[in-house]
């Protein structure tokens, strides 16, 4: 069984971003794991499709030097309150 691993950042830029998303895939990779970055924070995971891509050790490659996170972040209107965070996805 293949263990997959989805990474994502949210609620704004901050220092760092990068280096802890290269950190999360380049250990996931070495331990034999499939990593996806989610795109765009929670609203990626919530809209799913294009925002959930394969990330691999060349796509992490020189993202430490540069601002913000390489993933992208957003905060998402689905996750403001327990509520709606309970909530089942609508089908």
């Amino acid at each position: 069984m293949t263990v997959r691993i989805g990474v994502l950042t949210s609620g704004g830029d901050a220092q760092g971003m990068n280096a802890a998303v290269r950190a999360v895939v380049r250990a996931g990779l070495t331990a034999g794991a499939e990593v996806f970055g989610i795109h765009e924070g929670w609203q990626g995971a919530v809209d799913g499709g294009d925002f959930i891509r394969s990330l691999d050790w060349d796509s992490v490659s020189g993202i430490t030097s540069r601002g913000g996170t390489m993933i992208g972040t957003a905060r998402c209107a689905a996750f403001r309150t327990l509520e709606d965070a309970a909530r089942p996805p609508s089908t």
